[in-house]
């Protein structure tokens, strides 16, 4: 255990790279909250209040005072040690904070106190009357429904467990996403997407007003129009998130057809399959991915995908710089058609019912093919309204969120922004280098979301060193395990402002637990589920734990989840979803996945998938599929085991694969790493890397012929904790 707070001196913080002058202030200000007694969350609130951390002081500096502070805590008594903590002036500003001002005294009647007192009481308030919460929030968000529904909730068709949200509702949410809103002081001259291309940090920032979007918008939208699709036809986008990217997912989604999201690190093989479970009738790509001052082929993958019908966008310049196939169109051909007719840039929407359908995501599952997941008008309404609460995204700010539409954070981006009045900030680039964060600096980024192994890479490359990022009000992470002493670095370059976890899922549209500003922060920790979301922890036996205790079990979502997914495209949806579920209070709980550890304060820590689904990078994917590559990758191999495990000490997890070599075949574990490495990068994803393999005489079984990767989960976890402390 290192020293405590009241022990740190002058010379341990000379030693982790202060000047001597300023560790001599920096001491008298410590020993005032020592000599006074204050507890340790105390104390670090004080430092952080009174900004004697600065982003510019060494990170040796930073985990010196922050893990000497908290040196002799105990979490088991006072649950995890906090870094951030909302102040009651700030959280009467934030969107839910006025919302519970304006509503709370009547709804929860003397009960109610201020917006920190009062949050859990209003936030089960909002799950046990949803009828009541959801006007509140849709009327703060650009929603405007040509028919508007006939109630929030129709419970009464007791065969679909959600029960029928906004039934009767007609609307388009990209119209939505497109409307100026005095409301929202939201006008056509406001900024609607900002930019960069990776390799002009010096070059101003591209700006585009949400007149100029719309008027995007509606011209692909025309363009569409003069196609041969017919409406509800399938469109995929297989491209960088780029402003072009964006434009092209609202116009189809404007113009009454379907997005189908497909990652821009798809190899062929992956994309084929997207398509042909989507029935896509044409796909949009770029001819090459810029990245790094490199050109990466992107079209000449895609065609070997075979899709119908491919529009190219140039990655530079106004001219694709590929030989395009005969029934294949450029960009600028695709868009020469609209541009002859009397209005172009002007489009009538189609309005659909609520529940039609938007957007089809993918979801690894874990039978090898991936699970295609229908986003309806109603999904990007409960992305939109929980950043709304828990980010608290508002006019005015700029939102950043390295990601891709492939993937659930693109659209959750696109219409966080868009249904709340933010401006979105797009990097046209890789996010890994200073590129990036000059670009967060110099676009004015108020809103930063990151996954872990970003963070791991910023802080590890020293990359964003003598950058300003102090315009950032809040962080946000997704996708895998956050470690403390990354989140610690990122908080600290914005003086240490909240990073706000957030777990959810494509079948979601959002997040079931996140983050927010009206309780203290605790890293790598989620603070509550989301506002209207319900659910329990219960154990092996299937019953839950009383809601005040600490815990670990597999999480059990209450079936009322405005947004969730009601139907898959190539999955029986009750199966996949409820089937062997516990019944809680007479509700059939909804079937998540995610085993969580609930500790003291009510904080909740994510331990993994109850399912062998495992999470790379922020991907999640199968250990089916990852051994259906690995079986097949060497002659010497007769069967594979994959897991994925986080290290001791925190962050994103590492695949590890175990192997049974057949009877006379030998071969060494660093040579089968590269070649799973390979394999796993060609016909999956060059995303994933293999961190370690094993080689073993036989994989543990259940009696019924079960693989347990759960035991050889548990074998490599036990050898990582001796390792780490060792």
């Amino acid at each position: 255990m290192g020293k405590s707070i009241s022990e740190v001196g002058v010379e341990d913080m000379v030693g982790a790279g202060l000047g001597v002058e300023e560790a001599k202030d920096l001491e008298k200000e410590l020993k005032y909250a020592t000599i006074h007694g204050f507890g340790a969350n105390e104390v670090w609130r004080l430092i952080t209040a009174r900004k004697l951390l600065k982003p510019c002081h060494p990170h040796a500096l930073h985990q010196l005072l922050y893990y000497s502070v908290y040196s002799n805590y105990d979490e088991s008594v006072h649950g995890p040690p906090l870094y951030w903590f909302p102040s009651l002036h700030q959280s009467r500003h934030t969107n839910l904070g006025r919302l519970m001002e304006s509503h709370g005294p009547r709804l929860l009647g003397g009960s109610y106190k201020d917006p920190i007192t009062s949050f859990r009481l209003f936030h089960q308030f909002s799950v046990q009357h949803p009828e009541i919460y959801w006007p509140l929030v849709l009327n703060e968000l650009r929603i405007q429904f040509t028919v508007p529904p006939k109630c929030i909730l129709d419970t009464s068709d007791k065969s679909k467990h959600g029960g029928t949200w906004l039934p009767g509702a007609v609307l388009n949410v990209a119209d939505c996403c497109l409307k100026s809103s005095n409301y929202l002081k939201n006008q056509d001259d406001s900024v609607a997407i900002v930019w960069r291309d990776e390799g002009s940090d010096d070059h101003n920032v591209e700006r585009m007003t949400l007149k100029e979007l719309r008027e995007q918008v509606m011209l692909v939208a025309n363009a569409l129009d003069l196609m041969t699709f017919s409406k509800g036809d399938a469109i995929a986008i297989d491209m960088p998130m780029t402003a072009t990217a964006v434009i092209i997912y609202l116009a189809i989604v404007l113009a009454g057809f379907v997005v189908v999201s497909i990652a821009d690190s798809f190899a062929p093989k992956e994309i084929a399959t997207r398509l042909r479970i989507s029935q896509a009738k044409a796909i949009f790509t770029q001819d090459f991915i810029l990245r790094g001052g490199r050109r990466f082929p992107l079209y000449s993958r895609v065609v070997e995908a075979a899709p119908d019908k491919i529009i190219v966008i140039p990655a530079t310049g106004k001219d694709v710089a590929v030989q395009l196939r005969n029934q294949d169109l450029s960009w600028k051909a695709f868009l020469s058609n609209a541009c002859r007719l009397p209005r172009p840039n002007y489009y009538s929407p189609v309005y659909q019912p609520v529940d039609s359908v938007t957007n089809i995501l993918f979801s690894s599952g874990t039978t090898g093919e991936p699970k295609a997941i229908p986003w309806t008008h109603l999904s990007p309404i409960r992305s939109a309204a929980d950043s709304w609460a828990h980010l608290d995204v508002q006019t005015g700010d700029i939102f950043c969120w390295p990601t891709n539409l492939g993937w659930v954070m693109g659209p959750i981006l696109l219409y966080s922004c868009f249904l709340s009045g933010a401006t979105l900030a797009l990097y046209h680039g890789s996010p890994l280098g200073r590129g990036f964060g000059k670009f967060v600096q110099d676009a004015g980024v108020t809103l930063l979301g990151t996954v872990p192994s970003l963070v791991k890479a910023w802080k590890s490359t020293h990359c964003m060193e003598g950058l300003d990022w102090t315009q950032i009000k809040s962080l946000a992470s997704t996708g895998e395990a956050s470690s403390v002493d990354d989140d610690l670095w990122l908080s600290s370059r914005a003086f240490y402002k909240p990073v706000l976890e957030c777990c959810g899922g494509t079948e979601l549209s959002s997040s079931y637990i996140f983050g927010n500003l009206l309780q203290p922060q605790a890293f790598g920790a989620f603070s509550s589920a989301t506002m209207s979301t319900g659910f329990v922890i219960f154990d092996e036996n299937g019953v839950p734990y009383p809601d005040d205790q600490p815990c670990i079990g597999e999480v059990g979502l209450f079936p009322h989840y405005m947004g969730a997914t009601d139907r898959l495209l190539n999955a029986d949806h009750e199966e996949v979803y409820f089937k062997g579920m516990p019944m809680y209070k007479g509700m059939q709980l909804r079937r998540h996945g995610d085993i969580l550890k609930r500790i003291v304060g009510g904080y909740l820590m994510v331990q993994g998938r109850a399912d062998d689904t495992m999470n790379l990078g922020g991907i999640k994917t199968s250990s089916v599929e990852i051994e259906r590559v690995c079986n097949h990758a060497d002659e010497s191999v007769l069967e594979t085991a994959a897991i994925s495990v986080a290290p001791a000490d925190g962050g994103p997890e590492q695949l590890s694969i175990f192997v049974v070599l057949k009877k006379g075949f030998s071969i060494k574990p660093d040579v089968l790493k590269m070649i799973f490495s390979k394999a796993i990068q060609t016909n999956l994803n060059p995303l994933f890397k293999v961190s370690f393999v094993r080689i073993i005489p036989e994989v543990p079984r259940t009696a019924s012929n079960k693989l347990l990767r759960r035991v050889l989960r548990d074998q490599l976890k036990k050898e990582l904790q001796i390792h780490s402390r060792i």
